[in-house]
């Protein structure tokens, strides 16, 4: 059978496929340490379990509004006023299952085939693959090492053409955990097209103010979930907040094609919004720990960090004294020392000869895992 072009044109995400290598390694009894996915290895809150049970027993399983319940779009309206200090109408919120159904759907709402998305090189390794299965095209920015990773709105004016229908934004970036700086997020929204400001890691950086892209536009769509910043990872939730032109039609794609997102999950949701604010800076403290431990570590086994991440919880370590083919590498390191990284190509040309090493997990792992890779690096050095 012939596929689709649209699906032809999926790359596969590698950080899944070293996982997979990595877990056919532990089913031959291997321990494999585990540092290529973004996901916290803390348990969710407690209040926010008790929410979804106490949502459960009281039958909170049926069909929701397909924008999503009102009270979890209040608190997210309140949430980024008491934040950021902006004014948001639950109306201009649509909560999703989880921010790639938000992706999907914002993408196909914007673009028309052969459209353009401005998307930073390196960037998050799914984001060509929404652009191009909406028929639009992704037009890479290099953002280099030298420069914090940040977006220079001048390169992105260079890229700008009358086809162009968005800027994309990650703040702080995966895979970077760079943020980006408010004087070049202001002049990002002044370059004309609508900007789409993922906002995923918000609530996980470790110095600074956090700020979002509706601060300096009302031409702006934000992304956000809980995923991260709650530990909801395997919960599924998600939001988009869009202009209020955009809203109906977000919310007639999500009436047919996810009809609505999980009752429970949203009360659980809202739990997190209202209760867990403590739970969250604990999380943080522990992931700030973590990332001294890591850049430490990933240096004294002679891997470059040239940029030290403030956001999210990756390292980009520059590995291009060692190779200039990071996926081989990567299996190299898996099958050799047993421990288990992303490639930088996932996430762009630009990436190449860069490793991203996550630290949510433990400090005990990560010590583990980096020594593991310092004696292999050692060997190769010879």
């Amino acid at each position: 059978m012939r596929l689709a072009r649209r699906m032809q044109e999926i790359e596969p995400f590698l950080a899944f496929e070293v996982f997979e290598r990595a877990q056919a390694l532990e089913r031959q009894g291997i321990d494999v340490v585990h540092l290529e996915f973004g996901e916290p290895d803390f348990g969710t809150p407690a209040v926010v379990l008790e929410a979804a049970q106490k949502a459960l027993k009281d039958g909170r399983t049926r069909y929701t509004a397909s924008l999503g319940i009102l009270p979890l779009r209040e608190a997210i309206a309140e949430h980024y006023a008491r934040t950021y200090g902006v004014t948001v109408s639950p109306d201009q919120i649509l909560v999703t299952a989880g921010t790639s159904p938000a992706m999907l759907l914002l993408f196909n709402l914007l673009l028309d085939s052969g459209d353009e998305v401005i998307l930073s090189d390196p960037h998050y390794a799914c984001y060509p693959n929404f652009v191009r299965y909406a028929e639009g095209v992704p037009v890479c920015v290099t953002v280099e090492e030298a420069d914090a990773f940040q977006y220079r709105p001048e390169r992105i004016r260079a890229r700008l053409s009358p086809r162009t229908r968005a800027i994309l934004i990650n703040s702080p970036a995966n895979p970077t955990g760079t943020r980006l700086e408010p004087d070049r997020m202001a002049a990002i929204a002044g370059l004309g097209p609508i900007v789409v400001s993922d906002e995923i890691y918000h609530g996980l950086t470790y110095a600074g103010p956090e700020r979002t892209i509706i601060e300096f536009t009302d031409r702006a769509f934000v992304l956000n979930g809980f995923s991260k910043a709650f530990a909801m990872t395997g919960w599924r939730l998600g939001y988009v907040i869009a202009p209020r032109e955009y809203i109906r039609p977000l919310q007639k794609a999500y009436q047919n094609f996810f009809i609505s997102t999980n009752e429970f999950v949203q009360w659980a949701g809202l739990a997190a919004l209202r209760e867990a604010a403590d739970e969250v800076r604990r999380f943080r403290a522990i992931l700030d720990e973590r990332r001294r431990v890591m850049i430490d570590g990933l240096r004294a086994i002679g891997l470059g960090v040239g940029v030290e991440p403030t956001g999210a919880f990756y390292v980009f370590a520059n590995a291009r004294r060692y190779t200039r083919d990071s996926l081989a590498f990567v299996y190299e390191i898996l099958d050799r020392a047993h421990v288990a990284v992303t490639p930088g190509i996932d996430f762009g040309a630009n990436g190449e000869g860069y490793l991203r090493f996550s630290y949510a997990s433990s400090v005990e792992r990560i010590r583990e895992g980096l020594a593991r890779i310092g004696r292999f690096l050692a060997a190769k050095r010879g």
